[in-house]
């Protein structure tokens, strides 16, 4: 009797050898420039306490209200997988006294995160986030910093079908005058609203401004713009947030209602969309944070970031460029062993290719020298190295360029110095 076969669970997905091009190409990228900019990587667990995501997102969000997967570890506890970066980012600048080292830090990260949502095309259960967070300061030439590494990011991956979304949204001061305007606009017309709205109403009234259902959509293009609103001095860094944008080329189009989907946002929110996505088109997103330190106990710092989706960005990127290779290029040399008396022989070798810095394979399958040699082209391998029974005899080894579709033959002992003026063009010991 046949055993069931277990399959992967609903709304995550396998990374296969021969899809992992983009990956590399967009986590290379993102790492290089992350990097450049002055960024230096943190890592934090892909779980953390529950009540980090309910104090720090946001208990009136839809990650904290419906998508998080957190499980019970004792009376009213629990842990929660990472539903996103930025929280366990400032728990740990916070619990390992970053901020008293030194309190302007950058930092970035890559890795899983989690959110029980309905999966489809580039919106999984378990997804990828590369992001990064600016700690430490008010200077609005720090906004328009992030927004430049964001596109730097895209446009380094050859995306060129993207458009910066930007908004400004107000700091806590003038975000409570926002909020109680927005509500006396909002209440004779409650019944119009969805039943989410209506929650929202006295919870966080600006969701109702990040709510996609078409009735709330055109009650909320009828209220004053929350820019229109915010204090002076909350113009006057959004005034000065753009003038650096157009200083460093960046476009990028204004969005009354843009306000994002977490509590902790204030002043500056932005996002990436791409249009060759579909209806989900963000690639990335991100803001300022100012008070999220304070709140999870923290002194007042002043802060901001962004997350990019991975997911997002490889459909962005196979949108504009076509389908991930078949298989990337794994291999720079391939042994190709034509009798069964050179296996050892041809183990002895590529050990040697390896222990030199070479990437290099053989086949472990007893395939013929053709079928090995196919392996060898599908590889991307630039050259196979021929042992058969002459060879052995002799003491020597056949190099045969793969481009080229020369050969040679050279003594055993020197192959490897073959093999590496071959890969590599100027080898060094």
């Amino acid at each position: 009797m046949d055993q069931e076969q277990i399959q992967s669970v609903q709304g995550t997905e396998d990374l296969l050898p021969g899809q992992w091009a983009l990956w590399t190409k967009l986590y290379g990228t993102a790492r290089r420039l992350f990097e450049r900019y002055g960024y230096g990587e943190i890592r934090t667990p892909v779980f953390e306490d529950t009540r980090l995501f309910v104090k720090g997102t946001g208990e009136t969000t839809e990650i904290v209200e419906k998508q998080m997967y957190s499980i019970p570890t004792g009376e009213d506890e629990s842990i929660t997988l990472r539903p996103e970066g930025t929280p366990p980012v400032i728990r740990s600048y916070l619990e390992h006294g970053l901020h008293k080292q030194r309190p302007f830090q950058k930092l970035y990260y890559v890795g899983p995160m989690f959110r029980r949502e309905r999966p489809q095309k580039g919106r999984l259960r378990q997804f990828h986030q590369l992001g990064v967070e600016a700690i430490g300061s008010s200077n609005p030439l720090l906004d328009a910093e992030t927004i430049v590494l964001a596109v730097a990011v895209f446009h380094e991956l050859g995306l060129s079908d993207f458009e910066v979304r930007l908004n400004t949204i107000g700091c806590a001061e003038c975000r409570g005058r926002l909020r109680a305007e927005m509500r006396r606009a909002l209440e004779p017309r409650l019944s119009e609203l969805c039943d989410d709205c209506r929650r929202r109403i006295d919870r966080n009234v600006f969701r109702v401004l990040d709510c996609n259902n078409e009735g709330c959509r055109a009650i909320v293009v009828e209220l004053p713009t929350v820019a229109a609103g915010v204090c002076s001095e909350c113009a006057e860094h959004y005034s000065r947030v753009k003038a650096a944008l157009d200083a460093a080329g960046v476009e990028y189009a204004e969005d009354p209602f843009l306000v994002r989907g977490l509590d902790y946002y204030t002043r500056t929110v932005y996002e990436v969309r791409h249009r060759g996505i579909g209806a989900r088109d963000a690639i990335c997103g991100g803001g300022r944070y100012d008070g999220l330190v304070e709140l999870l106990g923290g002194p007042p710092t002043p802060s901001l970031g962004f997350a990019i989706g991975a997911e997002s960005t490889i459909l962005a990127m196979e949108s504009e460029q076509g389908g991930a290779p078949d298989e990337d290029a794994r291999v720079q040399a391939f042994v190709v062993c034509f009798e069964d008396e050179a296996r050892q022989s041809c183990f002895e070798l590529l050990h040697e290719l390896r222990a030199a810095g070479v990437s290099a394979d053989m086949d472990y399958e007893g395939r013929s020298a053709k079928a090995q040699m196919r392996t060898a082209n599908r590889l991307g391998a630039k050259i196979c190295l021929l042992v058969g029974r002459d060879e052995l005899e002799q003491g020597t080894v056949t190099v045969r360029d793969m481009t080229e579709s020369e050969q040679r033959t050279v003594p055993r002992a020197e192959a490897v110095a073959a093999a590496r003026c071959r890969v590599e063009p100027n080898p060094t010991t």
